[in-house]
């Protein structure tokens, strides 16, 4: 088994020696075993961080680089035609605390947006009473990481080794306190 323990960042496929694809519940976990697109045996051993995104590469013991890629799975993907419909579908279903991938068109100027998340009748008739239109289909799910999730490509803990108190005396005008 090839043991996966260090995580790169993102990677191209020429500074990889093989992929592993995984759908995004996988790529949440920071300790699996799976078997790559070569069909060689992987052991992902990671500390738990950030999810693992499409090209993102794995350095194993070895050295070896293993580039990730985004399964195809069961989604369902909302369309909305302009920025306020989208922004309003967008947090109506972010209200819900489901992980949403969003997007828009290839064209631009089509003004026409989108958001992805896994097949729920609550979260679809809500996007349908929104206005959207929803296309379920297999696609790879790469949702938005939040606003207060660690920074995109690596993890890691550390402390400074000394602190930070500080003396916050002020001089006040007369009849003014805190």
């Amino acid at each position: 088994m090839l043991k996966l323990i260090e995580r790169l960042g993102p990677v191209t496929s020429e500074q990889a020696s093989d992929s592993v694809t995984l759908p995004f519940e996988q790529r949440c976990r920071g300790r699996l075993k799976a078997l790559s697109d070569a069909g060689r045996v992987l052991g992902v051993f990671l500390d738990r961080g950030p999810v693992l995104r499409a090209g993102e590469g794995l350095r194993a013991e070895s050295g070896e680089v293993i580039r990730i890629e985004a399964a195809d799975e069961p989604v369902v993907t909302a369309r909305i035609e302009g920025t306020l419909a989208l922004a309003r579908l967008c947090y109506h279903l972010g209200n819900r605390h489901v992980s949403l991938a969003i997007g828009g068109e290839e064209h631009p100027s089509s003004g026409q947006g989108w958001v992805r998340f896994p097949p729920d009748h609550v979260l679809e008739e809500l996007a349908e009473r929104l206005g959207a239109t929803l296309d379920h289909h297999q696609a790879p799910f790469d949702p938005e990481p939040g606003a207060y999730s660690q920074g995109e490509g690596h993890s890691h803990g550390h402390g400074h080794g000394h602190d930070h108190s500080h003396s916050h005396q002020h001089d006040h005008e007369p009849g003014h306190a805190h």
